[in-house]
């Protein structure tokens, strides 16, 4: 269920272009504690939830739904090759 929340909240988060910094701020919580939330690293009371909900503009239900991040990428992105002008 964890997995659940957490999977929800990022992509709601990212679909309204918020950082997780904001979310924390609109919420009233830690940005720690939205990171864990995230990853499904910590157990949420019922008031977290409709907090979470209310800040990211949708149903409690919403957050319990079936839902799956896709694989994160990680490392930096490659650099580009510069064009030569010849």
């Amino acid at each position: 269920m964890l997995e659940r929340i957490g999977a929800n909240v990022a992509l709601r988060r990212k679909k309204l272009g918020l950082t997780q910094e904001r979310l924390a701020a609109l919420a009233d919580l830690d940005l720690r504690f939205v990171q864990r939330v995230e990853r499904a690293r910590t157990n949420l009371s019922v008031a977290v939830l409709v907090g979470l909900a209310d800040a990211l503009e949708i149903e409690l239900e919403a957050l319990l739904r079936p839902a799956v991040l896709p694989p994160a990428v990680v490392g930096r992105p490659p650099k580009q090759q510069r064009r030569r002008r010849g």
